[in-house]
């Protein structure tokens, strides 16, 4: 049994709880929160003891994970000092705001031996699957285009907090929602070249209405649209274009497959239940050393185009992204 902590207890960090409990391998007993007040309860529950600081767990021998579920920007010390006390590390995304500083994550955890997984959870989405597995055995062609869009209305239920601060969700909703979609573009093309993004904004909230538009040209020349609306009901979909067909992505399970001539075939995969197989992954990660299903290369390559987009909505320009050491398919 892997013994582990949990820093953050927001919505995101009390769904990880949750999603482990009763986990075979990976058993959550310790969490960290600074607002104690608004966790006795749900730790009570789950039986969880609480600290209100990091270093209170990793000083305990006796922890050998940390799951991060903290605003962004905190991110980068965080795993470095997890990294130092020698804890396995799982980090929900972004692991930061900057290339740069993920990259000397990643090789703080690589210099200590501990391995730093990133919560991209959307991978493991049997549809999202199953269109990797059909880009990479060449059944639709060459591939030419990929749309893509993520909203989810969140920002209807947040009137306060870090996820609304400009600092550490920049880019209106291309922080929460759409960079589940640059990842999930980078695991099917690789790396982007060059990152074209607006950002309008009708209302400054709370909530916030505004809209994020990005315009993609890959390393391997596919070109490629993201969008994100923070205010509007949950919508998915990733659709990628060949000379042999298109298939499209529309949630968790369904898979709509296009060839000239013939109808749309709707695929509809097992579900599963997400968060749970994640961490699984991690699991395995950590007794046996697989590798996590979100590589570093991909994780620094989808910051990479984050960065440029960012970039790109303060400056009104094209800007080209920072691939060094990337791998272009």
């Amino acid at each position: 049994m892997i013994n582990t902590a949990i820093v953050g207890l927001g919505r995101w960090g009390r769904n990880l709880v949750e999603a482990a409990a009763g986990h075979g391998r990976l058993h959550i007993c310790s969490a960290v929160e600074p607002v104690m007040d608004g966790a006795r309860d749900f730790c009570a529950a789950h039986g969880l003891s609480l600290f209100d600081e990091l270093g209170t767990v990793l000083a305990d021998n006796t922890i050998a994970a940390v799951l991060l579920a903290t605003p962004h920007s905190l991110h980068p010390a965080q795993v470095k000092a997890c990294a130092a006390a020698g804890k396995a590390i799982f980090c929900e995304k972004p692991l930061a705001l900057h290339r740069a500083d993920a990259a000397a994550m990643f090789d703080a955890c690589r210099r200590a031996g501990v391995p730093l997984a990133v919560g991209h959870n959307r991978r493991f989405w049997p549809a999202m699957r199953a269109l990797r597995e059909m880009v990479a055995s060449c059944e639709l062609g060459t591939l030419l285009h990929i749309e893509g869009h993520n909203s989810n209305e969140n920002s209807q239920n947040v009137t306060a907090g870090w996820r609304l601060s400009p600092e550490e969700s920049p880019g209106g909703g291309l922080t929460g929602a759409g960079l589940h979609v640059l990842d999930a573009f980078v695991s099917l093309l690789g790396p982007v070249r060059t990152v074209h993004t607006t950002f309008t904004s009708r209302a400054p909230g709370p909530p916030p209405l505004d809209t994020t538009l990005m315009m993609l040209e890959f390393a391997n020349g596919v070109t490629g649209t993201l969008a994100t609306v923070r205010a509007t009901p949950l919508f998915w979909r990733v659709h990628i274009f060949g000379t042999q067909g298109s298939a499209e992505v529309l949630d968790e399970t369904t898979l709509v497959l296009r060839r000239s001539g013939q109808p749309p075939e709707v695929r509809a995969l097992p579900r599963i239940d997400v968060l749970p197989a994640e961490l699984d992954a991690f699991a395995d990660m950590v007794e046996v050393g697989l590798p996590f299903p979100v590589p570093e290369a991909d994780v620094l390559a989808t910051l990479s185009a984050f960065e440029a987009g960012l970039k790109s909505i303060e400056l009104g320009v094209t800007v080209s992204c920072d691939n060094q050491d990337s791998k272009i398919p």
